[in-house]
């Protein structure tokens, strides 16, 4: 890890709470960016770790899927006279219905805080990114769109489309100097993927952990550590030539596909 080499940069990290945002905020911080984070929950310990690391971080907080919302957390950035070079798109929510369970309802907030959310994101902070002339966007995807999970046709859906957003986002955003990126994790464990104990098969989170795990190369449960690096290299100088991508970070668990 290069100490430094996001030094002058102001990296927003949505859901930087917890899980795999808080990690990406603590190594943004670790190299130099200045870090805001804004999510719906308590994001207290992300700024210690932040702190812990010789940077002070910020937080607001921001419900991604909501432009009044996310129209303020720009507004929270812009008034402490900070501007956006790095949006990292982290927020989503992955909860267990099967279709025949699965009502509208579900499935617009599903795709509200997955798909709408990188939309109204970068709705708001390119135009930082457009008056520098560069600037990163790099948004969580999921290896699940090449694999058959069962009881997750929202989440799998969103997920599709958070990859096919980047690339099309990529090609209209490159001539400001702007790279999109996504990067496509396996089923990593957080706070979010352990509160869903019971699954609609009967099954437990951990059991749902163990299956996925026989897939991948890599005998071991995804942790939010085996993202952050994927993440910086994307954030960094030496990705300059890279856009429109999506890099799956999952273990090996879809090389085939």
């Amino acid at each position: 890890m290069e100490k430094g080499r996001l030094s002058g940069k102001t990296a927003i990290v949505s859901a930087g709470g917890a899980g795999i945002g808080q990690a990406i905020a603590v190594r943004f911080a670790k190299e130099g960016a200045k870090v805001i984070i804004g999510d719906i929950g308590d994001m207290d310990k992300t700024l210690e770790l932040c702190a812990a690391v010789g940077m002070d971080a910020t937080a607001a907080y921001c419900d991604v899927s909501d432009p009044d919302s996310v129209d303020g957390f720009r507004s929270f950035v812009h008034d402490a006279g900070l501007r956006c070079d790095i949006l990292m798109n982290v927020a989503g929510i992955y909860p267990d219905h099967r279709f025949d369970d699965m009502t509208f309802e579900i499935w617009r907030r599903v795709l509200a805080v997955n798909l709408d959310s990188m939309f109204l994101m970068a709705k708001a902070f390119a135009p930082d990114m457009q008056e520098k002339g560069a600037g990163r966007i790099i948004n969580i995807a999921s290896c699940s769109v090449n694999i058959a999970v069962p009881g997750v046709v929202h989440y799998i859906t969103s997920k599709g489309g958070v990859i096919a957003f980047t690339r099309a986002l990529a090609t209209d955003l490159g001539m400001y100097g702007i790279n999109v990126n996504a990067i496509a994790p396996g089923y990593t464990r957080t706070p979010g993927t352990l509160e869903h104990r019971v699954l609609p098969d009967g099954s437990t989170s951990e059991q749902r952990f163990d299956f996925l795990m026989n897939m991948q190369t890599i005998k071991r449960t995804e942790e939010p550590a085996d993202i952050v690096g994927t993440a910086s290299f994307l954030a960094g100088p030496d990705s300059a030539f890279i856009t429109g991508q999506t890099i799956y970070v999952d273990g090996g668990m879809t090389r085939t596909t």
